[in-house]
């Protein structure tokens, strides 16, 4: 019961926390996203795509934010209300009232490993793969009503109405220029009642689809001619070359933790070192773990003594888990360049924060264990023997 209710004032906090810090970790992304295809005149659906590909990243950033943040004021407006000092002389202790919160880090904890290990470097190659592609699309066909467009330097189209972001189009004129097998100059008037774009899955050509139109070829010698067509195609835009993004696996940040595992086993990634393969792994499995220490160090800073009007434990809860991510990627670095082994550089300073929180959470569940008064009476006692 008790678990159930800690965990319940916990939760809306922290969804509100997560979503509030991941839209300001991806506005700036956003932005400048944005710059970026509307100068290409991408889509909005390039945009939502890629937007949804950077969600992972900056999630696996959020979620521990998050986590201290629900933790940390869910027991501080408790311990207001006077509920922790009602538990505590109900017989409970700090550490049960922690019970549901470290499960809870447990249950993050898992959830990260498989966000860090698997969903981020998918993510991750998806949206390097979706922005090369609309950074080498070309002229988009996308156009709106009423507008001249000129896609190359022998059409000029304009259209009477627009829809579906400018691909499905009606009251259709083109006039194109081109040169016919005798190196002469031909000019041909297009006019459809409808037609739609379409783009080849390789971004090498885009095609206009007409339906129920005429076409009026103006040839030189003045013999010209008209014809009727129900259905026609025709390439607007031929680049003669395939964009074809690279395969996953040329960066180690696109590697699961099952490929990272192997390519330690057995190496055949020969364009990533070995030693980054290392560093990637060991990484992602004490980013994700660390999770676990958070609900000691956010209880124990909630807790402070009511006379005091302003509880700055949040603030110092954030300086050190900023200072415990730069000794991260201090450490990540160490490992990648051969500096230290992943025990000494990841995996010594994370049982270092462990202990470090759990020792905070300690000290705060018993309060005169290392008071002057103890410690006197102790090296008292020790003397007389």
């Amino acid at each position: 019961m008790l678990d159930s209710y800690l965990f319940a004032q916990a939760l809306p906090s922290f969804i509100i926390s997560l979503g509030v810090i991941l839209a300001a970790l991806m506005l700036e992304r956003l932005l400048v996203l944005l710059d970026l295809l509307a100068a290409d005149s991408s889509p909005l659906s390039t945009f939502l795509g890629l937007l949804a590909d950077l969600i992972p990243h900056y999630l696996g950033l959020a979620i521990p934010a998050a986590f201290c943040v629900s933790i940390f004021s869910s027991i501080r407006q408790l311990n207001l209300n006077n509920e922790i000092d009602a538990l505590l002389n109900a017989g409970k202790s700090l550490f049960q009232c922690t019970r549901s919160y470290i499960i809870s880090g447990i249950a993050v904890s898992f959830f990260c490993i498989i966000l860090y290990g698997y969903i981020q470097p998918y993510a991750r190659y998806d949206f390097r793969a979706a922005f090369f592609y609309a950074s080498h699309a070309g002229w988009a066909p996308h156009i709106q009503s009423h507008m001249i467009v000129q896609p190359n330097n022998h059409t000029v189209m304009i259209v009477d109405k627009a829809s579906q972001n400018g691909t499905q189009l009606s009251g259709i004129f083109i006039r194109q220029t081109k040169l016919n097998d005798k190196k002469q100059l031909v000019e041909q008037i297009i006019l459809a009642d409808k037609g739609n774009f379409y783009s080849l899955a390789d971004h090498s050509k885009i095609i206009l689809t007409l339906y129920d139109g005429q076409n009026l070829t103006l040839n030189p010698n003045n013999n010209n001619n008209i014809t009727d067509f129900s259905n026609a195609s025709r390439i607007i835009q031929n680049t003669n070359k395939k964009n074809i993004f690279r395969e996953r696996g040329s960066d180690e940040r696109e590697l699961t933790l099952t490929n990272l595992y192997e390519q330690i086993q057995h190496h055949t990634y020969q364009d990533i070192p070995i030693l980054d393969i290392k560093a990637e792994f060991h990484f992602r499995l004490v980013r994700a773990l660390s999770i676990i220490a958070i609900p000691f160090l956010a209880v124990a800073l909630a807790i402070t003594p009511k006379r005091r009007k302003r509880n700055l434990g949040l603030g110092i809860a954030a300086i050190i888990l900023v200072a415990y991510d730069h000794i991260q990627q201090l450490g990540l670095t160490l490992v990648s360049h051969g500096h230290d082994n992943a025990f000494v550089a990841l995996w010594l300073p994370f049982f270092i924060f462990l202990f470090f929180c759990f020792g905070c959470l300690f000290l705060k569940n018993n309060p005169f264990l290392f008071t002057s008064r103890n410690l006197l009476r102790h090296f008292s006692k020790s003397s007389d023997k």
